[in-house]
């Protein structure tokens, strides 16, 4: 029998299971980029304001550390390029990694791999059916980015490389997390890696295009996606990167999956103690046991880049004069007030929807300990179900505001030291930040409702978490009818630093988690435990 056996009946399994779940992603993607070329277009018709617009993005770090590099600001497919090529990229990449991971390392985690390969099953097909439908969803969002492009009147090879670009780096990150997922043990420690890997990308590139220069930026694969030029003189040559880093991620993946078993990690997991501190006496303590190396690494993350955006801020400034245009756009993209100002209230934004990205991760993860079998085990002692949730809803809620503490401190300290106000700056940025907070926890409070009386549908938390980002990032820029704007709870926030801080809608985001977060807690106590 050969190791792929089985591959396509394997194929069409993946196809059924996510026959809800892939075609959202397949259509927002293309969605995003068709709409916001049309935005461009009517906002920028004349050869002349996007001249001046991209010169001014060009000459300053700040601007390219966010959007990238602009290399045909005269043209409107130049524009779109610039503003959405590492937007699409990073989601294709998401899509990719989540994808990926649940058709792999979670089949195994959960035990059905192993009653799949108890048939006549390949040792490889199950790698394979994830990757091929993976490859098949990125090439779809190429097709129809490509096709939504040229039906705004763009030209046809600056739109065709466009959407491969994009599919490459989806491609990519198919082969990272198909290599993660035979190093870990479990989908979340998958999942965590393989994101974090995303997140090095991304700021690979945002450093090397902020200084400057390409040497950086050619060690990302979402740098990779901006240098294949769509709409200014397409490199063709660049996609053929794309395709030999992820066929060599997917070789080494194939070599793994053949010399480890089933449901093992090739890096398999610490041993702990035989006997447990008092520090773990609880289900709080234990909930902290299990976020903890996570909610690090991700306040490490924070850390550099509130960092870097503090450090970016004051620069800027100095652009006011010089482009009414560039100060119409931050506005447009969130901002409000001086320009500065603007800069941070737009970081903090995009910082708030990464944070609400840890929070639905932390939620998620009382579902991975109950299908995983781990959760019975602990409910079958005196530990009442409410109490053990809640000690999960600590760390979910409590970490995802650390996150914004820390960065909102880190990018304050970094702009006070340039403007001789270190003290003062950390605390107003932070303030800044923590204004985030009541919109991070409503979707934490969707998954907590998903988990309470729908636990297999959890995972679609993340695709409602992507509606509301880009409906909170892009809505105002892309002139979306503003009750559909409020649908996401990020629409909902004062633009701050900048704005005057309203409490109403702060407190009636608290309200729908907690309202979210009690219909969760009361579904679970009353439903029974299911496997996954």
């Amino acid at each position: 029998m050969s190791t792929l056996t089985g591959t396509g009946t394997l194929v069409r399994l993946v196809l059924r299971r996510d026959r809800l779940r892939l075609p959202i992603w397949i259509v927002v993607i293309p969605g995003l980029v068709t709409a916001t070329a049309a935005a461009i277009i009517e906002l920028y018709p004349n050869k002349g304001e996007r001249l001046a617009l991209g010169l001014t993005i060009g000459a300053n770090p700040a601007l390219r550390a966010l959007t990238g590099p602009i290399f045909d600001p005269s043209s409107a497919g130049g524009l779109t390029a610039w503003r959405v090529t590492g937007i699409a990229a990073v989601l294709a990449g998401l899509m990719s990694v989540l994808f990926v991971t649940r058709h792999t390392r979670a089949e195994e985690e959960t035990g059905r791999a192993e009653l799949i390969g108890a048939g006549a099953v390949g040792r490889h097909a199950l790698l394979a059916a994830a990757v091929l439908v993976a490859g098949g969803a990125n090439l779809a969002v190429a097709l129809l980015g490509a096709l939504g492009l040229a039906g705004q009147g763009l030209p046809v090879p600056g739109a065709l490389a466009f959407g491969l670009s994009v599919a490459g780096a989806g491609w990519v990150f198919t082969g990272v997390a198909a290599l993660v997922a035979q190093l870990t043990e479990t989908a979340r420690a998958a999942n965590a890696v393989a994101l974090a890997a995303l997140g090095l990308a991304f700021l690979l590139r945002a450093a090397g295009d902020a200084a400057g220069g390409d040497t950086l930026s050619w060690l990302s694969p979402l740098g990779w996606a901006q240098q294949v030029r769509a709409f200014a003189g397409e490199r063709w040559g660049v996609l053929t990167l794309f395709v030999v880093v992820g066929m060599a991620l997917l070789a080494v993946a194939d070599l793994l999956t053949g010399r480890r078993d089933v449901g093992a990690g090739m890096l398999p997991s610490r041993r702990g103690p035989a006997t447990a501190t008092p520090r773990l006496s609880g289900p709080t303590a234990l909930a902290w046991r299990l976020h903890r190396g996570v909610l690090l690494g991700w306040v490490i993350a924070f850390a550099v880049v509130g960092t870097v955006f503090g450090a970016l801020a004051l620069s800027v400034g100095d652009l006011v004069d010089d482009s009414p245009q560039l100060a119409g756009l931050m506005t447009r993209l969130g901002g409000a007030g001086a320009i500065v100002d603007a800069f941070l209230a737009t970081e903090m934004s995009l910082l708030g929807m990464v944070a609400a990205g840890y929070a639905v991760q932390a939620a998620l993860r009382p579902r991975a300990e109950e299908a995983a079998g781990r959760a019975e085990p602990v409910l079958a002692a005196a530990v009442p179900r409410w109490r053990w949730l809640a000690g999960h809803l600590v760390w979910t809620l409590g970490g995802a505001a650390l996150l914004l503490a820390v960065a909102g401190l880190a990018a304050g300290l970094a702009h006070g030291i340039r403007v001789g106000d270190p003290v003062g700056q950390a605390l107003r940025i932070a303030g800044a930040a923590m204004v985030q907070v009541p919109a991070v926890w409503v979707p934490a409070g969707i998954a907590v409702l998903l988990f309470g009386i729908a636990p297999r549908l959890t995972t679609l938390v993340w695709m409602v978490l992507v509606a509301f980002v880009l409906l909170g990032q892009l809505g105002r820029l892309l002139g979306i009818d503003e009750r559909i704007q409020d649908l996401s709870p990020f629409a909902h926030l004062p633009r701050v630093p900048g704005d005057e801080v309203t409490f109403g809608p702060l407190a009636w985001l608290l309200v729908v988690t907690a309202a979210l977060v009690l219909a969760g807690v009361a579904g679970f106590r009353r439903r029974d435990l299911t496997g996954g």
